[in-house]
């Protein structure tokens, strides 16, 4: 089944992206820079970023259309759901030992992305079947 993409759907997609995207090239290009300061590893830093930037791109891809796939739109929000449920994971599992603003920064990041998928999920209660 396709539903519509309504202006509050296109705009929380956009936000999402433009958000991700920010987070992504902040990972990627200030690893080096962020590392010291968070106490996680640039590794990390890196490659979390860099997966955003499919992601992202999905993201643009899916708001500038008509109508999606609903199955499309719950695959985005366990996306969403699963990011968050790994950094907190993360933060919890002991791999990592992050200082304070290394927490901070996970989890601000993780709330942040929750945010989004419970937008995500609030725009496709609201969209209307896409016309046939």
């Amino acid at each position: 089944m396709s539903i519509a993409v309504t202006p509050f759907l296109r705009n929380v997609l956009h936000a999402d992206a433009l958000i991700s995207g920010a987070a992504g090239l902040l990972m990627m290009l200030g690893a080096p820079l962020l590392s010291p300061l968070l106490e996680l590893p640039a590794e990390l830093l890196f490659w979390a970023g860099l997966a955003l930037v499919p992601f992202v791109a999905m993201l643009v891809v899916i708001a500038r259309r008509p109508s999606v796939s609903k199955l499309v739109m719950v695959d985005i929000i366990a996306i969403n759901a699963l990011w968050v449920i790994g950094s907190f994971a993360l933060l919890v599992s002991g791999t990592i030992q992050p200082n304070l603003l290394g927490i901070a920064f996970v989890a601000a990041q993780a709330l942040t992305v929750a945010v989004f998928a419970e937008l995500q999920f609030v725009g496709i209660r609201r969209a209307a079947p896409a016309a046939a």
